[in-house]
């Protein structure tokens, strides 16, 4: 390895992948994604979450890493990678401890993926991937992401790894679902390369078909909205809870 690493010194880092993912310690970006070092430039937070691009200009890790990697890196694809039995999806249903003050507010960035719904199982598995599609939503916002996107110079891809399961599973933007990778790939080994649901203004889904540009962005809260009328069928709705999809909920 020793030639690898000075190669790595020499040339310098070229990641061609910016993984966005949990700090969860079961979650191991290099064992997902069989990539080796230098392949992927790594943001690790709660929950897996992207700041809105407000113009704060605030001091804050992870939205600094998205221009860095983007502007300086010129990374092609970037991954939102969500995961079962999220303590940060489960906290939005819960009560957190007064003095963690910045987790509460943290946590705001997953709030419009919360359910109307008791919490249970299938609830919170279900918030954990409306999480994810939030945050596509949200890198979108972000303009040097947003023109590299239309320009088919980087692709979006939401993942959800199911840690029992040991298993990923990728967006389909076109559907408004999550598929095993095992599935997506045609069985191919799990690589960045061969995970092709993207999020990208020349491809919408694993057809590899030229989309046009007004299908490329379907509206993010008409996706969520979709994901919680398909829950609702199967959850009972709490009386206390309240979600602002529900109250007006659009398509698109």
């Amino acid at each position: 390895y020793r030639e690898q690493f000075q190669s790595l010194v020499d040339d310098g880092q070229h990641p061609t992948t910016l993984f966005i993912g949990c700090s969860d310690s079961r979650l191991v970006p290099y064992l997902l994604t069989g990539a080796g070092p230098g392949e992927l430039f790594l943001v690790r937070n709660v929950g897996a979450f992207v700041p809105p691009h407000d113009g704060s200009c605030g001091h804050h890790g992870t939205t600094a890493a998205i221009e860095y990697a983007v502007l300086s890196l010129e990374i092609s694809r970037i991954i939102v990678c969500g995961h079962s039995h999220c303590g940060a999806i489960k906290a939005l249903y819960e009560d957190v401890p007064f003095e963690a003050q910045n987790l509460q507010r943290w946590l705001d960035l997953g709030r419009d993926a919360v359910l109307p719904v008791q919490p249970c199982p299938e609830a919170l598995r279900r918030t954990e991937k409306r999480a994810v599609v939030l945050q596509l939503g949200r890198l979108m916002e972000f303009p040097m992401v947003r023109s590299r996107v239309m320009a088919g110079k980087i692709s979006l891809h939401g993942w959800h790894y199911v840690i029992e399961d040991g298993e990923v599973h990728v967006f389909d933007v076109a559907t408004g679902h999550f598929v095993a990778a095992s599935v997506a790939t045609s069985q191919q080994p799990l690589r960045l390369v061969s995970s092709t649901w993207s999020y990208s203004s020349s491809v919408c889904s694993s057809s590899g078909r030229a989309c046009p540009p007004a299908a490329v962005m379907p509206s993010i809260r008409g996706i969520l909205t979709s994901m919680h009328t398909t829950l609702g069928r199967n959850l009972r709705v709490s009386s206390t809870a309240s979600s602002p999809l529900a109250a007006s909920p659009t398509t698109s």
